[in-house]
C-alpha cells in the first residue's frame, strides 16, 4: 500500500486506469471469496455458545461505535463503517469488502487507504500489548486465546500474538479469529443494507449483488465437508494451499492498486479525528471482550 501511494503520480494516467479498476473491484472480490477456504463450520461450533455470543456482540457494538464516533467528530458515516468493520472483522480484508457497499463520497478512496494503513499499524501495536495484558488480567490459556482472537484486527498479528504465548493459545486465537472472518458476509450485507436505508430517498447507496460473499460462504461449506470424503480429501488437500496463496496474492495486488490510486496529499489531509475514531473502535472491542471474559 505504501509503495503504491508513493508511485501514485506515475500511475495517475489513463493507461493504468482499467488495470487498477480491475484489481480494486473484481480481483479483490475473488480474493475475499477464497478466504472461505480457511474456515470450517466445525471449528466455529467448537468455540461454545458463550464465546460465539461474546464475539458477535463485541463486533456489532464496534461497528456501531465506529459510525457513532465518526458522526460525533463530524466525519462521514462511511469512514465510521470502514473503521468499525476493520476493527470488528479482519482489518484490511474487511475494509476492502466494506468499501464495495458504501455510497460514493469525495474522501472515500483516502478513507479506505487510511483504514488499511491504520488496521495494520494498530494490529502490530496490540500484538505486542495484549499478551502481557492477558497475564496482568490473570487469564488462563483459553481466555487468553479468546482475547487475542476476538480483538486483534489482522490474522497475521493474531497468529503472531497467540503463538508467541503458547501453542494452545495460538490455536484458540486462530479459531476465534476465523469465526470473525466467517462473519464477513453478514457484516457486509448489514452495512450495505443500512446505507441503503439511509439513502432511501436519494438512492445514494446501492448494494451490489454480493457474489464474492456468497462464494466465501460456499467455500466454508466445501472446506467443512470435502475433507471428510475419502475420495476427495487428498486432491482437495493438494489444491487448497494453491488457492489460499491465490487469495493472498489477490489481496496483495488489490491493496497495491488501492495505493496507486490514492494521492499522498489526500492521505496527509487526514487529521487526528480519523485516528481517534480508529483507536476508539479498538478500545470498544477490547473493553467488551475483556468484560465478557470475566463473566464467562
Amino acid at each position: 500500500l505504501i509503495v503504491g501511494i508513493a508511485l501514485h503520480s506515475l500511475a495517475a494516467r489513463p493507461l493504468f486506469k482499467p488495470g487498477l479498476t480491475f484489481a480494486v473491484k473484481k480481483l479483490l472480490r475473488w480474493a475475499i471469496g477464497l478466504l472461505g477456504l480457511r474456515i470450517a463450520f466445525g471449528d466455529i461450533l467448537g468455540l461454545g455458545v458463550g464465546t460465539l455470543i461474546l464475539v458477535v456482540a463485541s463486533m456489532a457494538a464496534t461497528i456501531a461505535s465506529g459510525i457513532w464516533l465518526a458522526r460525533r467528530l463530524s466525519l462521514q458515516d462511511g469512514y465510521g463503517a470502514l473503521a468499525g468493520a476493520a476493527t470488528a472483522v479482519c482489518g484490511a480484508s474487511a475494509t476492502l469488502a466494506t468499501t464495495t457497499v458504501l455510497p460514493n463520497y469525495p474522501a472515500k478512496a483516502a478513507d479506505t487507504a487510511f483504514t488499511v494503513v491504520a488496521a495494520n499499524a494498530v494490529s502490530t501495536i496490540v500484538m505486542l500489548a495484549y499478551p502481557p495484558l492477558a497475564i496482568l488480567l490473570g487469564f488462563d490459556a483459553t481466555k487468553t486465546g479468546i482475547l487475542i482472537g476476538a480483538t486483534i484486527h489482522d490474522m497475521a498479528q493474531v497468529v503472531g500474538a497467540g503463538y508467541a504465548v503458547s501453542e494452545p493459545v495460538g490455536n484458540s486465537s486462530v479459531v476465534v479469529k476465523l469465526f470473525r472472518v466467517f462473519l464477513l458476509l453478514p457484516v457486509v450485507l448489514v452495512i450495505g443494507w443500512w446505507f441503503v436505508r439511509q439513502g432511501a430517498h436519494t438512492n445514494a447507496a446501492k448494494v451490489p449483488v454480493p457474489v464474492f460473499a456468497i462464494v466465501f460462504l460456499a467455500l466454508v461449506a466445501v472446506n467443512s465437508v470435502v475433507p471428510a470424503v475419502p475420495a476427495l480429501a487428498a486432491p482437495y488437500a493438494a489444491v487448497k494451499p494453491w488457492l489460499v496463496q491465490l487469495s493472498n496474492a489477490g489481496l496483495l495486488i488489490a491493496i497495491a492498486a488501492l495505493g496507486l490510486g490514492t494521492s499522498i496529499t489526500a492521505i496527509l489531509s487526514i487529521g487526528w479525528r480519523h485516528v481517534a475514531v480508529f483507536f476508539g473502535t479498538t478500545a470498544v472491542i477490547l473493553a467488551i471482550v475483556v468484560a465478557g471474559l470475566f463473566i464467562l
